[in-house]
């Protein structure tokens, strides 16, 4: 995707105001490649890590809770590790390095290095991917989840995987939270809104990236952002139709994860999330859809929605099977009251 140069211009002036970092422009037949690096120049050098974990954040930024006890997980507590954040573009005004800023300021970190990442090419970056193999935990910062997808093939895609592989992590916001869901909503066609979708689940603006990433014990599922500041519950349930519907998940069910502005999941090893700052939504459908086709109102009836309010936890690996309320779509019509419900108790 095109970049407009000033962006880089304004990436260059802000890193001087910092303290002790080093720019560095990465391999001259990729100029668009931008390195920022913040704390120690080196690296640790550790025999084995404790995680996985991960952070799904409904908006860009970092979220301090749960960066930090993605952090602890990983350093099982003790040392530093080294970050790396991943962008498609940079930032148009304020610091160059906004969520390194903000992990520098956390306990157990080493350093955080930030690359501007504007092409597919750039996934194929020998210096980025250094970098990010040599990472402990990876973040997806803030954008177009477009420019991520289009990572999908290149080296980039497997150094993620390599450092969750060890034991490290990986996480995002916004975009960067939905490039971490096994369907990705990819926003390459353009964004939709939830009457635009159940108006017509198969809207153009609806494309899906899969086998992008597939994280233990979080299979199944698809991300979304801003999602009560936004309303994204209605295109939420179309993409959950959709995936089961096109068969884009496996046992005929699909999961959407909401997080709203400000919030955050954090997921350990064993496949736990515990919420913070804001509710997180997961929506299943586990059976296809009485209506799913171009060009038609969906239909979708008895959704599972659970709720998870700031400190609660949803289980990713033994998935409940209660505790949930029920929604449906009938001809594009939403039920009433789609952000809250009795949660079922009676589920024998």
């Amino acid at each position: 995707m095109f970049r407009i140069p000033l962006r880089l211009v304004t990436c260059l002036a802000a890193s001087l105001a910092l303290l002790a970092p080093t720019l560095v422009t990465a391999e001259s037949a990729h100029a668009a490649a931008q390195r920022i690096r913040l704390g120690n120049s080196a690296d640790v050098s550790r025999g084995s890590w404790s995680g996985p974990a991960y952070t799904m954040n409904g908006s860009g930024a970092v979220v301090p809770a749960t960066m930090t006890r993605a952090i602890d997980a990983i350093r099982g507590g003790t040392g530093t590790l080294d970050v790396v954040v991943l962008a498609g573009s940079a930032p148009t005004s304020g610091s160059a390095t906004p969520e390194c800023d903000t992990v520098m300021g956390l306990a157990g970190v080493n350093s955080c290095t930030t690359w501007t990442l504007t092409s597919r090419r750039d996934g194929d970056n020998s210096a980025a991917n250094t970098d990010i193999r040599n990472a402990e935990f990876v973040y997806f910062a803030g954008g177009d989840q477009c420019d991520y997808a289009d990572w999908k093939g290149t080296a980039l895609q497997g150094s993620v995987k390599s450092v969750v592989a060890k034991g490290g992590g990986s996480g995002g916001g916004s975009a960067g939270h939905h490039i971490n869901s096994a369907v990705v909503y990819d926003a390459c066609a353009g964004s939709v809104t939830s009457d635009e979708a159940l108006y017509d689940p198969y809207d153009p603006a609806i494309t899906f990236t899969t086998g992008m990433f597939a994280w233990p014990n979080y299979a199944g599922t698809i991300n979304d952002s801003h999602f009560v500041t936004r309303d994204r519950m209605g295109r939420t349930m179309a993409f959950v139709a959709r995936a089961v519907e096109d068969g884009l998940t496996t046992g005929g069910a699909a999961w959407g994860v909401g997080v709203d502005d400000g919030g955050s999941l954090f997921i350990d090893k064993n496949g736990r999330a515990t919420a913070a700052g804001a509710d997180t939504y997961v929506v299943l459908g586990d059976h296809r859809p009485e209506q799913a086709d171009p060009d038609r109102n969906l239909t979708y009836e008895d959704y599972k929605i659970w709720r998870v309010r700031p400190g609660r936890t949803h289980d990713f690996k033994n998935r409940p099977t209660c505790g949930y309320y029920l929604r449906s779509i009938v001809d594009r019509v939403p039920d009433r009251n789609l952000y809250s419900g009795t949660p079922v108790t009676n589920c024998g």
